[in-house]
C-alpha cells in the first residue's frame, strides 16, 4: 500500500475532508426528535389511502414557506414524488430547471450499498465475509476481522483519521483508507457498542466492488443501476474531475476530489426519485437482500444516525418512518427520503445560510415532514 505524504502529524487534528464526510450525517441528519412546524406536522386536506395506509396530500403551503430564502437556507430545491400528484419548486440562487444536476455527496453511499447487496445476492461473498479476505493487505494485520455487513451498517468500529492530505492532492481510494489505518491514529474500537457513521466503510466497500467484479466502481454504477433504470444524469466522475454538466442546480463551491464511492457521485432530482422508488420496490435486489434494507441492528439503538443492515438511514418524522440518505458536498446539503415502498418520495437540496447544526437539522425534518 502506498502511503501519502502528510501535511502535519498532529494526533488530535481532524482533516478538512473528514469533516465534510461527517457532514453528510452529523450536519444534515433527519432525527426522530426534530420538532416540525405545526403546518408541516398536520398537512391539510383529505388523506388518500394507498395499499391500506394513509397517504396525506403534500403540504405545499408549508413547503413554500420553508423554502423562502432566510436564516437557514439561501436557496432550496424540493421534488416530491411517489403515488399521487408530484410537486417541485426551487427558490433563491438555484436553477429553476427541475432536472438540474448536482453533486449528491453522501447520498452516493446508497448506490454503493446497492452494488454490494447485488454482489451478495450473486453469491460473490456474504455479509459475514471479512473484508480482509476480499482485500488482503489493505487493513493492518493486527486488526480483528471486519465483515462486509459491519461496513454496510456502520458497526465496523473504525475510528476517524488523524492526518491530513497535502493541499491539492487527489488521493486514490487506497491512499484514503491509509489515512484511516495509519498507526498514529486510533485503532478500531472493540467491542462496538453503537453505530458510528464513517466514510471509511464505503471506501472499503467501493474497493470490494472493484476487486470482486474486476471493473471500476464507475462502470458498475452504470452497468448495474444507471443504465437499467434509465438514469441519464447519474454517474461517478473520473478521478480529479470537478466539473458538473449543465444545467447545474447551484454553484457547487469547493469540490473535494477524493469522495468516490463514499460521496463523489452526480445526479439530479428526477433520477434520485426513480432510483429510490426502484430500490424500495425491490427492482434492484433479490428478496433476501431486499429484506436487509429494513432490518435494524441492535447497535443502531441510541445512535445519532440509525442505519439498517443494508445501509439505509432510518428516521421517524411526525410518526412516519422514512428511509434514505442525506449528504453534503461543496456548498450544498441534499437528501433523498421515502416512505415504505416508495409511496411518497422527497428529494431536496439547499444552500445552508446557518452554521447552527440543530437549526439546519430541524429545517430538514420540516421539509421532509411537509412532503410526507
Amino acid at each position: 500500500m502506498t502511503k501519502t505524504p502528510y501535511a502535519a502529524p498532529a494526533a488530535t487534528r481532524r482533516t478538512r475532508w473528514t469533516a465534510l464526510a461527517l457532514a453528510g450525517a452529523a450536519l444534515v441528519s433527519v432525527t426522530a426528535g426534530a420538532v416540525l412546524p405545526a403546518s408541516a406536522a398536520e398537512p391539510q386536506g383529505a388523506a388518500v389511502t394507498t395499499a391500506g395506509r394513509a397517504l396525506h396530500p403534500v403540504d405545499t403551503v408549508a413547503l413554500t414557506a420553508l423554502m423562502k430564502p432566510g436564516e437557514v437556507a439561501s436557496g432550496t430545491m424540493v421534488r416530491v414524488g411517489g403515488t399521487g400528484p408530484g410537486w417541485t419548486a426551487a427558490t433563491g440562487p438555484l436553477s429553476q430547471d427541475p432536472a438540474a444536476n448536482f453533486r449528491i455527496g453522501s447520498i452516493t453511499k446508497l448506490f454503493t450499498s446497492t452494488l454490494v447487496l447485488q454482489l451478495v445476492g450473486e453469491g460473490r461473498f456474504t455479509l459475514d465475509t471479512p473484508v480482509q479476505e476480499l482485500l488482503p493487505g489493505t487493513l493492518p494485520a493486527h486488526w480483528k476481522p471486519i465483515t462486509v455487513g459491519q461496513l454496510l451498517s456502520h458497526t465496523s468500529g473504525i475510528q476517524q483519521p488523524c492526518v491530513d492530505f497535502v493541499d491539492g492532492e487527489a488521493p486514490t481510494p487506497e491512499q484514503v483508507v491509509a489515512h484511516w489505518t495509519d498507526p498514529r491514529c486510533a485503532a478500531p474500537q472493540y467491542p462496538v457498542h453503537v453505530q458510528q457513521y464513517n466514510g471509511a466503510n464505503h471506501f472499503l466497500l467501493g474497493m470490494v466492488v472493484e476487486k470482486v467484479t474486476g471493473r471500476s466502481y464507475a462502470d458498475e454504477i452504470q452497468r448495474r443501476i444507471a443504465r437499467p433504470l434509465g438514469l441519464r444524469h447519474t454517474y461517478s466522475p473520473k478521478p480529479g474531475d470537478r466539473t458538473v454538466p449543465g444545467p447545474v442546480l447551484a454553484d457547487g463551491g469547493e469540490i473535494e476530489p477524493w469522495a468516490w464511492a463514499e460521496g463523489g457521485m452526480l445526479s439530479n432530482a428526477p433520477d434520485l426519485e426513480r432510483f429510490m422508488t426502484s430500490l424500495l420496490r425491490g427492482r434492484l435486489l433479490k428478496p433476501a437482500q431486499q429484506r436487509q434494507l429494513f432490518v435494524m441492528p441492535a447497535l443502531s439503538e441510541g445512535a445519532v444516525d440509525r442505519f439498517s443492515t443494508g445501509g439505509l438511514m432510518r428516521a421517524e418524522i411526525g410518526g412516519t418512518v422514512v428511509w434514505g440518505k442525506a449528504g453534503s458536498m461543496g456548498r450544498s446539503t441534499s437528501g433523498v427520503f421515502a416512505t415504505e415502498g416508495g409511496r411518497r418520495t422527497v428529494v431536496y437540496s439547499f444552500l445552508p445560510a446557518s452554521k447552527d447544526r440543530e437549526l439546519v437539522r430541524g429545517h430538514i425534518a420540516a421539509l421532509v415532514g411537509a412532503a410526507l
